[in-house]
């Protein structure tokens, strides 16, 4: 992947009120890689304790690289998945 890509983070999503948890777990994947979205679509659910959160695409493009896999635990900051804004 090259610089062209957005990386989509959890940061923006992320509850005020869980300053103190650094992990969470990717719930389900709405898209695949391959994906076309628009800004703002739901492209992933994360977990954060018992807390369902939808992540939306920061910007339209194509889903290039999926990082983490359903399931699979990740750290606050982490890239969850890279798009090609179109």
């Amino acid at each position: 992947m090259g610089d062209d890509t957005v990386a989509v983070e959890t940061e923006e999503v992320w509850p005020d009120d869980s300053e103190d948890i650094e992990e969470a777990i990717v719930a389900n994947w709405f898209v695949r890689e391959g994906s076309v979205v628009t800004a703002g679509d739901p492209i992933a659910e994360i977990q954060i304790e018992k807390v369902s959160i939808d992540v939306p695409a920061p910007v339209g493009g194509e889903i290039v690289a999926v990082l983490v896999e359903e399931q699979d635990e990740f750290r606050r900051g982490d890239v969850l998945a890279r798009i090609s804004p179109s």
